[in-house]
């Protein structure tokens, strides 16, 4: 595969990641008879993994089109600039995820606390999760789709005319307008008025534009696709944080120590964020951030 790079103006970077980022959200409702399911329905569900497959294998094949063979040092293959390849590909797996389990300690520590981790020790807990829908969509499909397209396919075109560093805060904005449609979802199915639905689908707008120039930086920093998409599954899987839990929580020595635990992971990560990223853990000589 020749090394390729990627020369759009600024305008059109926008414009063709705009386009793929609604043709995502655009697969989703192709399936006329899912329009009165809920998204949890096991057909609406199923049918939406077929969608995004394809759109997987459609949009990294526009993406190619706007490249260019080239012989230049920045020039890349196809599956580099995907992040798809083998040299550091284990230290991608395990690194990003430990640093994000850091982040994590707060609710990791609560979860300790109310004996919930018990449950991933039990077999009969992952042989559940594998046959169950909604957990494969939030852990499997849902990372891998979301990560190749608001990733994979976008930040290829966004650096060259951006930069790493502002394309790490731009990529998230489509990332995080693209989940507006759950609140077009909820509102003509009657499950949330207008004003509810729009107030949770801005702070999910938020939370996901964090989410996502964090997974950004993630991908430009290792050079990998499985980095972010790791991180993706285990946030999918912990969720928000539970600070109102934590704040309510009956014991006060349990209470301050949560709160600790919370502050004590914030810190850390920010301490070994850029340590754990270094581009020379994971070979990384295709993004420079």
């Amino acid at each position: 595969m020749a090394p390729m790079i990627f020369e759009l103006q600024h305008w059109q970077s926008v414009l063709v990641c705009l386009l793929f980022a609604v043709i995502y959200v655009g697969s989703l409702y192709v399936w006329i008879d899912d329009k009165n399911k809920n998204r949890d329905h096991p057909d609406t569900i199923k049918r939406r993994f077929i969608s995004v497959s394809v759109i997987c294998v459609i949009i990294p094949i526009l993406l190619q089109c706007f490249g260019t063979t080239s012989n230049a040092e920045s020039a890349h293959t196809f599956l580099e600039w995907l992040g798809i390849r083998f040299s550091g590909f284990v230290a991608a797996v395990v690194l990003p995820l430990i640093l994000t389990m850091v982040l994590f300690l707060g609710p990791l520590t609560l979860h300790y606390v109310d004996g919930v981790f018990r449950i991933y020790l039990e077999p009969r807990y992952w042989t559940n999760s594998m046959q169950n829908l909604i957990w494969i969509r939030n852990h499997i499909v849902a990372p891998i789709s979301e990560e190749m397209i608001y990733r994979a396919c976008m930040l290829p075109l966004l650096v060259p005319c951006f930069g790493t560093g502002v394309s790490v805060f731009l990529c998230p904005l489509f990332f995080g307008v693209a989940h507006f449609h759950h609140m077009i979802e909820k509102v003509i199915q009657g499950r949330q008025p207008l004003a509810e639905a729009f107030k949770q689908s801005m702070f999910q707008l938020c939370y996901t534009a964090l989410f996502g120039a964090y997974s950004a930086f993630l991908f430009l920093r290792t050079g990998h696709f499985v980095a972010p998409v790791v991180a993706h599954a285990f946030c999918n899987h912990m969720g928000f944080p539970a600070f109102t839990e934590v704040m309510a929580y009956p014991n006060t020595e349990t209470r301050h120590k949560l709160i600790a635990s919370f502050v004590i992971g914030l810190v850390m990560w920010m301490a070994l964020l850029y340590p754990i990223t270094s581009p020379f853990l994971y070979s990384n000589d295709i993004y420079d951030l």
